[in-house]
This record gives structure tokens, C-alpha cells and sequence, in this order.
């Protein structure tokens, strides 16, 4: 389903949030850039929007992984690359969030930007991420909420019948958005999260909502 957007996932993503989704993500960088890390894995890369805003936030030098399942995704973001002078510090690789390949004890932070939601088993895949992340290092999750009370209700009308419409007419693809709407509306709330993420084994988490509870954002330590 995202190989089939993948051409066009960039542009839905702005014209859906009205261009709020480059806040949410700054938030995201500003708190993994809060911690000084030396090696940052950002899983669920996608077209590599938050790779590549760390690397811009980030001192020279800085290790940055970006990891998916989506070769078309990661096609996306290796052009992207080709075509920003200085972005030669990101390494695209082909990941899947359950089963890293990857060393334990390997990165001072892991990113996760809108891709909790779509793994098969979000406790495997938190414990994957904390296997990898060192001592002390940090998770960040930028992931869909549920919204305040009053919102909700026009929110859902939203998620069911405007989105599917523009995303089909900007990517081809109706059923993938209204996969996004289903998947958003079963999702756990802030607090929900919050808990899974402790039981996964993280400690000092910390969650903030954005937009009248839209998007949050969290934040935890090995």
C-alpha cells in the first residue's frame, strides 16, 4: 500500500495537514536534537522527512539510519538525497521494525514518526527499539492521538469522508486513506501509549499534545 503512494506521499502529507505536519516533525527534532546523541535511527523513514531534518539540526558528523519495509519509500528518499548537497551523513537501509538487523546497544536515539501505528506488533517493535537504543539513550514517538472531547466527532467525519476523497484525487490510491482513518481511530489514546511504552521496559516517559490532542509526542529513556 505505501509502494503505491510512495510518488506522491510527500505532497498528500502537506496538503492534508495544511502544512502543520513540518511543525509536529520540528517538535520531533527539537527534543532528539535536546540530547546531543552521536547515532540516530530513525525507523519507519519513509521518504525521509525527519532523516533529513536531523541531519540539518544536528552537528556534522552525526550517524543517521533511516530504516523502512517500503523500497518504493526508501527510493523516495535516496533521490531526495541525491539532490541535497550535505545530507551525505544519512544511510537509507531496508528495515523491518520487528527483526532489526542491527547491533544491540547501537544508538544514543530512536525516531518514530507516524509508524508505530502500522506495525503488526507495536510491543515487539518497542522492544526492538529499545534493544538497539544504548544505556541512557532515547525513544521518540511522534504518533496520532485521540483529540479532545469535542473535537472528536467532526474529526472522524474528517478521517472518513474528506481525506479518502483528496488523497484519492492526489495519489490514485482512496483505500490507502481510508486505511489512514481506520487506523488512527483505533489507535490508543496519549495516555494508553504512555503506558505501553512503559511496559515495553522504558522509564521517565513523557508525552505532549499538539493540536488539541491530534499528535502527540513522546518521549522515554532506556
Amino acid at each position: 500500500m505505501f509502494g503505491r503512494i510512495a510518488r506522491r506521499y510527500d505532497l498528500a502529507n502537506r496538503i492534508l495537514s495544511g502544512g502543520i505536519d513540518l511543525y509536529w516533525r520540528a517538535r520531533l527534532v527539537s527534543s532528539v536534537a535536546a540530547g546531543h546523541p552521536r547515532d540516530v535511527l530513525d525507523l519507519a523513514t519513509g521518504s525521509g522527512d525527519v532523516a533529513f531534518a536531523l541531519a540539518r539540526a544536528l552537528p556534522r558528523g552525526t550517524r543517521i539510519l533511516g530504516m523502512d519495509f517500503c523500497a518504493p519509500m526508501l527510493d523516495e528518499a535516496n533521490a531526495k538525497k541525491s539532490r541535497r548537497p550535505g545530507s551525505g551523513a544519512i544511510e537509507f537501509r531496508i528495515g523491518d521494525g520487528l527483526a532489526l538487523l542491527l547491533p544491540d546497544q547501537s544508538f544514543d536515539a530512536v525516531t518514530i514518526s507516524f509508524g508505530l501505528r502500522n506495525m503488526a506488533d507495536r510491543n515487539r517493535c518497542l522492544a526492538e527499539m529499545r534493544r538497539v537504543l544504548r544505556p541512557g539513550g532515547r525513544l521518540h514517538v511522534l504518533e496520532f492521538s485521540q483529540p479532545q472531547r469535542w473535537v472528536r466527532p467532526l474529526y472522524s467525519f474528517e478521517l472518513r469522508h474528506i481525506v479518502p476523497r483528496v488523497a484519492g484525487l492526489l495519489t490514485g490510491d482512496r483505500d490507502a486513506y481510508r486505511y489512514l482513518g481506520d487506523s488512527i481511530e483505533a489507535f490508543p489514546g496519549m495516555d494508553a501509549l504512555s503506558q505501553e511504552i512503559r511496559g515495553a521496559g522504558f522509564a521517565e516517559v513523557r508525552a505532549s499534545a499538539m493540536t488539541l490532542g491530534v499528535v502527540a509526542l513522546h518521549i522515554a529513556s532506556r
